[in-house]
């Protein structure tokens, strides 16, 4: 039996029989080199790390093009270092997956080391400072989740940890933008060295995120004398320090139990999936799909490792943001929600099931192809009809992916302004197009107004996906059954902040309203409805 550790993909011979690509470079050259002179510390040890970034700078390593690893830093679950670095020698295998079902496996070994950036773990800690202080280092990278640079709670107020962080100093941080934010001082004390923080997060302008909780962070302590006044303009000074923006786009889910027992039927074991306490579901393997797209903004101000070599995209800062902005508005987040909330009412557990069900197939292509083309934001370096095909004939469409449409109706709300008020606005702005005549992205409006009644096309009561304005929205709906030819919808609707534009003062307010009372007639009217509108 194949177990992922150093000494076992020695044996070369044993994994090319289970057909797994290994590595081909110098590990202990490379491990040497990065002790001594490192280059890349990356937050945020997860899978969207391990499948994509740390599989392209594997492809450096390979083919020499890179002489040092990547620290990989986690500083929220330490257990993802205690259950599946170290015990595995921070390799990762990898195991991509198309929607024919054919494997790739690799071995992805350019992590080199992997730490907990804890406090109280001194030597972990220790490492982690003596990184930043030293000249080499070109820049510390991030995928932490959009939760992780927010400093403030939903009343605006710093949160309990980011309040002892600021009264502390730079010498006991605990959230991971203090964390950073005393490195960096450590850094700047030490010779005011260069280097970029990039964050690699998918969130809309996520450098500026990053630049934000790292600069307020030292203001405050500014502020109370707590580091000297030369590190806020160190900071700011763009010679010296850079927080550039990136789009990244690869759906890597939880570890699939499928997977698992594929692989042990070629004889690689102890692949055992891991629950932390903190609920993540990580593994030794990280199961994912083929298609990935990482765009950065080649603003680097101490060197940076050449991953245009390993298929990564580096642009101007507006490029950027027109690929963020076909992708968000056009090419696949809105098709993505569409195909959630349709997909609960309708009882899928798995978008690719919701693929094969040929009125939802057409739902989604009219959203992209017939209603979100004509107005695309082309970003000049992808054409946006190869990405949407790619989206719908190969990623929703792929068994191997297992994504669920209650995962991404999550936080619906705080979604439908971007993902289809983008589009309307788009509508409103030309005068070839009228944002009346749209059918498919209205519907997905309505379906998404007949899901927060919780209840299915069958009749049957379902559990909502969480959502901050979950209480607000079903209390303008209280009472509304199935049966009922009048609600108070509108309330919902009119609401600009939610849409970012005036549905009933374009003309799509009340074909909203219609196609979400057609949807209420009862059992089976909501697919009724989709086929009257898409067929």
């Amino acid at each position: 039996m194949l177990r992922l550790t150093r000494s076992s993909i020695s044996d070369d011979s044993a994994w090319k029989a289970a057909d797994v690509e290994l590595p081909k470079f110098d590990y202990e050259q490379v491990a040497k080199n990065t002790i001594v002179k490192p280059e890349w510390v990356h937050f945020g040890a997860g899978n969207i790390f391990r499948g994509l970034v740390a599989n392209a700078h594997q492809k450096l390593l390979d083919s020499g093009k890179a002489v040092t690893g990547i620290i990989a830093a986690e500083t929220f679950d330490f257990e993802m270092i205690d259950k599946v670095y170290k015990p595995y020698d921070n390799l990762t295998l990898l195991v991509l997956m198309n929607a024919r079902g054919d494997f790739q496996k690799k071995v992805v070994s350019s992590i080199v080391e992997g730490i907990a950036a804890d406090k109280n773990r001194g030597a972990d800690y220790s490492r982690l400072t003596e990184v930043f202080e030293n000249p080499s280092l070109q820049m510390a990278s991030f995928t932490i989740t959009e939760k992780g640079y927010s400093l403030t709670g939903p009343n605006g107020q710093y949160l309990g940890i980011v309040e002892k962080d600021i009264e502390n100093g730079p010498e006991e941080p605990i959230h991971v933008m203090s964390i950073v934010t005393s490195l960096a001082y450590r850094r700047y004390l030490k010779g005011q060295y260069p280097m970029t923080f990039v964050s690699m997060d998918n969130c809309s302008h996520n450098g500026d995120k990053l630049k934000n909780g790292v600069v307020t962070v030292a203001k405050e302590w500014a502020k109370k004398g707590l580091v000297e006044d030369g590190f806020v303009a160190y900071l700011e000074d763009e010679s010296k320090i850079t927080f550039p923006l990136s789009m990244i786009d690869k759906i890597t889910p939880r570890p699939s139990e499928t997977v698992q027992a594929a692989l042990l039927e070629q004889g690689i074991g102890d692949m055992d999936i891991v629950v932390t306490s903190k609920n993540t579901y990580t593994a030794p393997f990280v199961n994912a799909e083929i298609s990935e797209y990482l765009v950065i903004e080649d603003k680097f101000t101490n060197g940076r490792p050449p991953l245009e070599e390993a298929g990564i995209i580096f642009t101007d800062r507006d490029t950027v943001n027109k690929v963020e902005t076909m992708k968000v508005t056009t090419c696949l987040n809105p098709l993505h929600t569409a195909l959630a909330v349709s997909g609960c009412l309708l009882g899928y557990t798995l978008i690719a099931d919701e693929m094969k069900d040929g009125i939802l197939r057409k739902f989604v292509e009219i959203i992209g192809y017939t209603e979100g083309l004509p107005v695309v934001v082309d970003p000049g370096i992808l054409s946006p009809k190869k990405f949407l095909d790619e989206v719908l004939q190969e990623r929703f469409a792929n068994p191997f992916i297992p994504d669920t449409p209650q995962r991404i109706a999550t936080d619906t709300s705080q979604k439908v302004g971007i993902r289809f008020g983008e589009t309307i606005k788009s509508y409103t702005r030309r005068d070839d197009l009228d944002p009346a005549e749209l059918t498919a992205i209205p519907l997905a409006i309505a379906v998404w107004c007949r899901y927060l009644l919780g209840v299915d096309d069958e009749g049957k009561p379902f559990t909502l996906s969480s959502d901050p304005l979950l209480e607000t929205l079903q209390g303008h709906l209280y009472g509304v059954s199935l049966g009922e030819t009048t609600s108070n919808v509108r309330a919902i609707l009119q609401d600009e902040k939610l849409f970012g534009v005036p549905l009933y003062t374009i003309g799509l307010g009340d074909k909203i309203e219609g196609m979400f009372h057609e949807m209420l007639a009862g059992p089976g009217a909501v697919r009724r409805t989709l086929e009257k509108y898409l067929q």
